[in-house]
């Protein structure tokens, strides 16, 4: 598709200088083609596009005071109108919307600060966990969110956080951990301890409160890590269908988790530039994007790599290595779309773990290298572990050592 003169609509053509709208249907157009929409999809987009025109038109609505509220009320009447289902109509406008926010056409909505107090210390401390912990976006708005319930729970408006004591503290955690799971409690105290970190810094408080945080139990030894045997990993890998598009791309996905290790959110992150063709060798994008590790590329792995992005990748500005294989044609949206692509193989490989996710392969690919002798020193370095304490983990998968260890149960006065 060259053009999008193709699929306009022709009772519009003359007036395209004359109405500012309509140009930027135009431009928009231009956008979905370069996301790989189909020609026919496009044509209904465009139609929607150009009765949406003509109603801000009917209703005297300018570019200046276009927002939600009137694009939800366009919807809504042509759903009365015309009893069409508004879920399509609502993503294609909302996308339109965010297009002439982007160019400039209308005015971006006024962010809506919090004006209380705590305010100011939120966004500091925002501030504080993105330029000096350096943490990733998902990370600081859990930490924001402990902070904000905190904060809001424990202290009156009136209140400053230098009132603050030991006994807030455990009331808080003591009343929100046993709602929680493990891992999300864990991660409640962490953020608590990080934010009297910031206070104490800044002078907010005069005492480190760090020490007042409760540990919650963390049980990391408790269970044993969920993986698959070798033979059951290749048989997943065999379950792809390499003769079709998206067989091809789930197979080069399932390859890096499985041969590398590759966390789900790694596999997202991955951008052409990182692989170096010449080397052998790719570059592994840490989960806050401040360490990136280069290791070597297994011949197997670049293979499909290299079928992929030769044959079946889609056109794309984008620079991440996979793309959605229907439009709008960009990378996946998040680590849960690597985990679906793991499910699916398991289904069509009629396997059933207890676990489905992206880290069943790289919990059996640190088994499997246990179980061939590799020393835990190897295994950290293949997964990328920071500290030792998180490969110890694995210890308990080595039933063979374990047998050799353990100590006979003690014979005590004639019963066993």
């Amino acid at each position: 598709m060259r053009s999008h003169r193709v699929i306009e609509d022709p009772s519009t053509a003359r007036d395209r200088r004359a109405d500012p709208v309509r140009q930027h249907i135009e431009v928009f157009t231009e956008q979905l083609i370069g996301l790989g929409y189909a020609r026919s999809t496009i044509r209904e987009h465009v139609q929607l596009l150009h009765r949406f025109d003509r109603w801000l038109a009917r209703h005297r609505v300018g570019l200046a005071d276009l927002d939600d509220t009137r694009l939800s009320a366009f919807l809504q009447a042509r759903q009365t109108r015309h009893h069409t289902r508004r879920h399509g109509g609502v993503s294609l406008l909302r996308q339109f919307l965010r297009h002439l926010r982007a160019v400039g056409a209308v005015p971006s909505p006024t962010p809506v600060l919090d004006v209380s107090p705590r305010g100011p210390l939120e966004r500091a401390y925002r501030q504080y966990l993105r330029a000096e912990r350096g943490l990733c976006a998902t990370t600081i708005d859990n930490y924001l969110t402990v902070c904000h319930h905190f904060l809001q729970e424990r202290l009156d408006e009136a209140q400053s956080v230098g009132s603050l004591t030991a006994v807030d503290i455990s009331a808080f955690v003591r009343g929100h951990a046993r709602d929680r799971g493990p891992a999300t409690a864990k991660m409640m105290v962490t953020a608590l301890r990080a934010m009297f970190r910031f206070l104490f810094q800044r002078g907010d408080i005069t005492i480190d409160l760090r020490a007042a945080v409760p540990t919650v139990p963390d049980w990391r030894l408790a269970s044993i890590p969920k993986t698959i045997a070798p033979g059951d990993v290749e048989r997943l890998l065999r379950a792809c269908d390499v003769k079709t598009v998206t067989g091809r791309r789930d197979r080069a996905v399932l390859l890096l988790l499985a041969r590398l290790g590759l966390r789900a959110g790694e596999v997202v992150a991955l951008e052409l530039d990182d692989i170096h063709w010449r080397a052998g060798e790719i570059t592994i994008r840490g989960k806050k994007g401040l360490r990136h590790d280069r290791f070597p590329l297994p011949a197997e792995v670049g293979r499909a790599l290299a079928t992929y992005l030769r044959r079946d990748r889609p056109a794309s500005a984008s620079r991440h290595v996979f793309l959605c294989r229907r439009a709008p044609r960009r990378a996946f949206a998040n680590r849960g779309a690597v985990s679906t692509i793991v499910r699916r193989a398991l289904r069509r490989a009629d396997l059933h773990p207890p676990v489905r996710g992206a880290h069943l392969l790289r919990h059996s690919l640190a088994t499997h290298m246990l179980r061939r002798g590799a020393s835990f020193a190897e295994i950290g370095e293949v997964l990328r572990h920071r500290a030792p304490s998180s490969t110890e983990i694995y210890a308990k998968v080595d039933l063979d050592r374990l047998r050799a260890v353990v100590q006979p149960w003690p014979e005590t006065g004639g019963v066993r």
